[in-house]
């Protein structure tokens, strides 16, 4: 909705003007980071998991650099035959006026919208779009034709993207549940299943496969043996949230991102909801392009570059997650130390090895420091709509080093795992920076 108060306000501003600006309207990179903003609210608001959650965004982000790459060939490269599997996207009619931005916007909501749920999600949304092109100016026949090309390119991204076993997954086996120690086991409050033990086999998109870059086994579960290296973390991980100071706990707060928090008030529960971790970095990437003056065009490719890191980190995690099936430290403390011990955060249903957050929060920041380049120092604002206070950081690196702290304190990870999530997460982010050539 606040993206939409944002599309209204600069419509009623040039309108006032009546002239036709329409050109610099569509070129405003505010413009295009509101409407990632906008798809991010209807994420949140469908109870996405944090990896189909990446799905959506990945997709999305790249119709609107296809369109972009197409409009502009000097500066940008299509990324046709760099992403696995994306073999072909429509190119422009030629001879046809299309105002390449306008389009990249509505590529970008046309797939946002359907690669999950059913189309029409963000229909009120390019509806305003389309009247602020009318009553700023722009020709209906360049009208017609940038819409054209979007649905042309959204169907070439969409056709892609059922190719990438996500429709396969949605019927395969649960993950099994058995009280093996130190194995997986629901956790409270929720005691939810197991989230996507079949993410694995998901398509990559930069990564040759799912097992490229393997991790090393998680330490051996031994609660005996107080030298052991699994004890020491569990006792590493309890002290600290035994003694919390108040910036240990914002830090936890705001690297949370926690899609559906469930909250149990007595006989009465009710579900809280905020962006995923790859919502909230795509959040960093509008705020990290205006604070570098980044233009419509680089910042389509900021959005594009880290939306494909996050979606291919995601898939080396679940992949680990999957392959150890590790208890969460809330299962092992309470089993074996304290029963009464609780996380500061509310563990997420999946396994602990690895941490998602810190492996896709490595990731994203390679990509957006090639992006838009290196001690980028900036004020994340993104957490203030949930009311929690922000954060500033030196640079993108800093704030993913940040969150290996964050989840930490936040009681669902281990240390050593958040140090070697965050190591394998830099891997993948920078095969995304040195793989791809999408800047000419």
């Amino acid at each position: 909705m606040r993206s939409l108060l944002f599309v209204v306000a600069l419509t009623l501003l040039f309108t006032s003007c009546k002239k036709a600006d329409y050109k610099t309207f569509f070129s405003n990179p505010a413009l295009y980071s509101s409407t990632v903003h906008e798809l991010n609210g209807v994420v949140m608001g469908n109870n996405f998991t944090p990896v189909v959650a990446s799905r959506n965004y990945a997709y999305a982000t790249v119709a609107g650099y296809e369109v972009i790459a197409a409009g502009y060939p000097k500066e940008y490269r299509s990324l046709v035959g760099q992403l696995n599997g994306l073999q072909k996207v429509a190119k422009p009619v030629a001879n046809q006026t299309i105002n390449f931005e306008y389009a990249a916007l509505l590529a970008f909501c046309k797939v946002g919208e359907a690669v999950t749920f059913p189309e029409g999600s963000l229909k009120y949304y390019t509806d305003s779009l389309h009247n602020t092109a009318v009553s700023h100016g722009m020709p209906a026949e360049v009208i017609s034709n940038s819409e054209a090309y979007a649905k042309a390119v959204a169907a070439s991204i969409m056709a892609w993207s059922k190719k990438d076993n996500y429709l396969k997954t949605r019927s395969a086996t649960k993950f099994a549940i058995n009280d093996e120690p130190g194995r997986w086991v629901p956790t409270p409050p929720l005691y939810g299943e197991a989230v996507e033990p079949h993410w694995g086999e998901i398509r990559t998109m930069v990564m040759h496969n799912a097992k490229e870059y393997s991790v090393p086994m998680p330490p051996v579960f031994d609660v005996k043996d107080k030298s052991s290296k699994y004890y020491q973390e569990v006792i590493y991980i309890k002290n600290a949230g035994d003694s919390l100071t108040h910036d240990q706990a914002h830090m936890a707060d705001f690297w949370d991102d926690n899609p559906g928090k469930l909250n149990v008030k007595g006989h009465l529960t009710f579900i809280t909801k905020k962006f995923s971790p790859a919502g909230h970095w795509l959040s960093i990437t509008g705020i990290g392009a205006k604070q570098v003056n980044a233009d419509f065009n680089k910042t389509v490719y900021a959005y594009a570059k880290t939306a494909i890191a996050l979606f291919d980190a995601f898939i080396e995690s679940w992949t680990a997650k999957y392959t150890y099936n590790t208890a969460r430290p809330e299962t092992v403390i309470d089993k074996y130390i304290d029963a009464t011990w609780r996380p500061h955060l509310q563990t997420p249903p999946f396994p602990e090895y690895t941490c998602g957050h810190c492996t896709i929060s490595a990731a994203a920041a390679e990509a957006l420091t090639s992006a838009l380049g290196d001690n980028v120092a900036y004020t994340d604002t993104s957490e203030l709509e949930f009311g929690i206070k922000s954060r500033s950081y030196k640079s993108f690196r800093d704030a993913a080093n940040e969150n290996v702290w964050a989840r930490f304190y936040g009681g669902i990870h281990f240390h050593n795992s958040c140090i070697v999530s965050n190591s394998y997460g830099k891997i993948v982010g920078d095969s995304v920076a040195i793989k791809l050539v999408m800047k000419r």
